[in-house]
């Protein structure tokens, strides 16, 4: 992994995104909705992530956030290993689910070219992490996080998006809690 990659203060803010293998459309039902925004919530209330923004998309997530214990490629980690293995079971459980052996093959082909992979790949591994490290930074990438769903056409408004923060930076309630950013 290249250094620029890496999150080199460990206090910092910082924005990700990371994305599924092969960008698969997973996040299409409420349940996985759900299920990756409970994930973001544990790991705020009990994991020490402090969310500051954030939009699930129907493939990716981007987050603004730091890390209270100073280890924000730790808990990170922790993130995608707990979301990964809860998102192939509810997909494996999933009844309803009408793309369940293409998704779930997709992820086992991807899983097999990585030897760091026992079984499926559910994220690509990559992050790349950037430290917002001034105002006009952290300006650009809140309103990149929440023009998201705008451009990608599914809302008209930033706050009309459900699973974004830019209900909290609107005055509504999102679904996960945040620290706004003034």
């Amino acid at each position: 992994m290249s250094r620029k990659y890496k999150f080199h203060n460990k206090e910092g803010l910082y924005f990700v995104s990371f994305a599924t293998v092969y960008w698969i459309d997973v996040f299409v039902r409420e349940q996985y909705f759900t299920s990756i925004a409970e994930s973001l919530q544990y790991c705020s209330t009990h994991k020490g992530m402090t969310i500051y923004a954030y939009c699930i998309m129907p493939s990716h997530i981007h987050l603004i956030f730091n890390d209270q214990n100073s280890n924000p490629g730790k808990i990170l980690k922790e993130f995608k290993t707990y979301s990964s293995k809860q998102m192939q079971k509810m997909i494996e459980e999933n009844p309803q689910e009408s793309r369940k052996e293409w998704m779930l093959w997709m992820m086992e082909r991807v899983g097999q070219m990585n030897s760091n992979i026992k079984h499926r790949q559910f994220w690509q591994q990559n992050n790349q992490p950037i430290e917002l490290w001034s105002n006009k930074v952290i300006t650009e990438k809140l309103d990149y996080i929440h023009n998201n769903p705008v451009e990608a056409g599914f809302v008209e408004e930033t706050h009309h998006w459900k699973y974004s923060s830019a209900k909290d930076y609107a005055g509504e309630q999102g679904q996960l809690p945040v620290m706004i950013i003034e």
